[in-house]
């Protein structure tokens, strides 16, 4: 039989005997000790992405950095080659220039 928890809304179980509770404190127990390994790895791996992508990125900028500096290209056909926005080149242009 379930008894309505008033607080939250839940349903709660009827434990029937001490036993019953001390099975799922124990059970709680043990998925609650694993939530921080599963935080860290799960941070990890954001991380790692996340690094990758500023990674891909600051290349594409010093990609654009290098044609601007070297050849006569227009902000399109480095935004092209670099994958930037175009209006992006022209704010790197600006600061290779000064």
């Amino acid at each position: 039989m379930l008894l309505p928890d008033r607080m939250s809304g839940m349903e709660l179980p009827e434990f029937n005997s001490l036993q019953d509770l001390h099975e799922v404190h124990d059970m709680l127990s043990e998925r609650i000790k694993k939530w921080p390994d599963r935080w860290l790895a799960e941070g990890r791996r954001e991380g790692r992405q996340e690094g990758r992508q500023e990674g891909r990125q600051e290349a594409r900028r010093e990609i654009a950095r290098n044609l601007i500096a070297s050849t006569d290209m227009s902000d399109s056909a480095i935004s092209e080659v670099s994958l930037l926005p175009v209006e992006e080149v022209a704010k790197l242009r600006v600061e290779t220039q000064h």
